[in-house]
């Protein structure tokens, strides 16, 4: 925690509060225009306190803001927390237990409410009243939190979240020091809204924000218009800077096939899904200029429900995982240059990441083929040999095919297998809640921040899962006690010996891949096409493109 202060502490300094000339010149130049995005479909609900797409964390980023932010930069850089809300980084004290925030003054919503600590302390409040998904993991350890995990509507975080309008100050109390706590408080499912804010998603209802855009209109069968915010003053270039167009406009609707071609004649600037495999020889070819490769810690995955037939039968679950051919996916994906096959949890060069593969036919580091012997031999075991499988995937390209594939796979191993896509706006959400009964899907995690517990802890610890929601992003109900106390454990270490606590999180991978609550199918790289009319393309490596820090000419 420590070097996290202080390398953030150091970045801190180096930000400019005002617009630097150079960069104020540079804004002049290029400023105006509208930059024009596609999807095949909206991410789901505007509530930033709810919305936990990978889609909706990148266009929250010159939306919104938190008492801190990953800075906004390219690269490693972007991993750094600087302040932003608040004036510094907070004072810690009590042991580590208590972080207070000093507010920054003159900042406004879109709405032209001054931003004031009334609305920190209710934001705070909200995550839990909504059951925001990560209220019951991320936040959890905020002084009060038991009780509004136990009562969400009633919620206040006494003791835990305190603000002193006089001093303009936020106290922060956490039951036990926390490592990660400012990655926690940088998400965007700790934004500041207004305190008016109504405690339900909000759904397709945006909420006025602080950053230098806002959400103007949205109709999620048609689109959405981002717009400058009027009230919005740049404050720190590190945390919030400026942009560079005066509109982003994000349509919905149309297919990859369309969208590609739409880029390619100077219709659209760029497309959030997976460029279509079978146009990435011509990009490669005529349109190279125009394509960005980009690393991630991310997976692609295929929960397996451990609380429905088949999949509640441990063999079962395994025999899927050594029946799959992940050279197939990565090539349905686009081939080796942008994706690597992948049988555990955590993605490689992540911290707490050993190689290992039990499921291949020469088992150990690294996957090398499937095993069909070995996986009808556990369907045989199981005595679920038979039984009606359904998947389910996004109505994209891509992520039908993964379906049709493992579709395949399952009914070659003896399962009666069918495959559902269903649109990307709901499908991240439908497989989450226990009542549907998804035996099976095809989703995608990319990190929240650079810890191990953000994908061990998140998408397999006991309190990820919720009966009947929206917001259980456990979606293999998966819940080991013996596991679940061991991620306790290394959590705790990681505030003294972040290194030990990484060899711990490496057991716990191996341990929850033994376990097969979800198949690892392959690594993902980004590869974005832009129009040629875009220029500035960054990518940072926390929340991805930084869309409006590109302009158009």
């Amino acid at each position: 925690m420590k070097k996290l202060f202080l390398a953030a502490s150091a970045a801190a300094l180096l930000a400019g509060t005002l617009l630097a000339p150079a960069q104020a010149e540079y804004l002049k130049e290029h400023r105006g225009g509208t930059i024009r995005l596609l999807a095949r479909s909206a991410a789901g609900t505007l509530d930033p306190h709810i919305n936990y797409t990978d889609q909706g964390w990148q266009l929250y980023q010159p939306i919104y803001d938190g008492l801190v932010a990953f800075r906004k930069a390219e690269g490693m850089d972007g991993f750094t927390i600087v302040p932003d809300l608040a004036e510094a980084l907070p004072q810690v004290s009590n042991d580590g237990k208590t972080f207070t925030f000093k507010l920054r003054k003159g900042i406004k919503f879109s709405n032209g409410q001054d931003l004031g600590v009334k609305d920190v302390v209710a934001s705070f409040q909200r995550i839990f009243k909504v059951s925001g998904p990560t209220s019951g993991t991320f936040y959890a350890g905020i002084v009060g939190a038991d009780k509004c995990l136990a009562d969400t509507k009633s919620c206040t975080l006494e003791g835990g979240v305190v603000g002193d309008e006089a001093a303009g100050t936020v106290t922060i109390n956490i039951t036990k020091p926390d490592a990660e706590i400012l990655y926690k408080l940088a998400l965007p499912h700790a934004v500041v809204l207004p305190a008016d804010t109504a405690a339900e998603d909000m759904g397709s209802t945006p909420i006025p924000s602080t950053g230098p855009y806002m959400i103007s209109t949205f109709d999620p069968n048609k689109g959405m218009t981002i717009s400058r915010n009027p009230n919005f003053k740049q404050w720190s270039e590190e945390a919030q800077p400026d942009g560079y167009p005066d509109v982003v406009q994000y349509d919905f609707g149309l297919s990859e096939e369309a969208a590609v071609t739409a880029i390619q004649n100077g219709e659209a600037d760029w497309m959030f899904d997976a460029l279509p495999s079978d146009r990435l020889g011509e990009l490669g070819s005529k349109f190279m200029d125009q394509l960005h490769i980009s690393p991630l810690s991310a997976w692609w995955y295929a929960p397996l429900n451990t609380r429905l037939a088949p999949f509640d039968n441990e063999k079962a679950r395994q025999a899927v995982a050594y029946a799959i051919d992940r050279n197939t996916l990565v090539k349905l994906f686009g081939g080796k240059v942008l994706a690597s096959p992948v049988c555990q949890v955590l993605p490689p060069d992540f911290p707490g990441h050993e190689d290992y593969c039990p499921y291949t036919k020469n088992p150990g580091a690294k996957w090398s083929a499937p095993d069909l012997d070995k996986a009808k031999q556990l369907v045989e075991e199981s005595g679920t040999k038979g039984q009606k499988v359904t998947i389910i995937v996004e109505d994209t390209a891509v992520s039908r095919s993964i379906g049709v594939y493992l579709q395949s796979v399952l009914t070659s191993i003896g399962y009666a297998a069918d495959v559902k896509p269903i649109s990307a706006n709901i499908q991240f959400t439908y497989i989450q809640n226990s009542n549907n009964k998804v035996q099976m899907s095809v989703t995608q995690w990319y990190k929240d921040y650079p810890a191990a517990s953000d994908f061990l802890n998140i998408l397999f610890s006991c309190a990820s899962y919720r009966e009947g929601s929206d917001a259980s992003i456990n979606i293999a109900g998966f819940c080991d006690k013996e596991i679940d106390a061991k991620m306790q454990k290394a959590l705790d270490l990681g505030v003294t010996d972040q290194k030990a606590a990484d060899k711990m999180w490496a057991e716990i991978d191996k341990q929850v891949t033994d376990k097969a609550p979800a198949v690892g199918l392959f690594t993902p790289k980004r590869l974005d096409f832009v129009s040629k009319r875009l220029g500035n393309f960054k990518f940072n490596r926390q929340f991805n493109w930084m869309i409006t820090q590109s302009w158009v000419q």
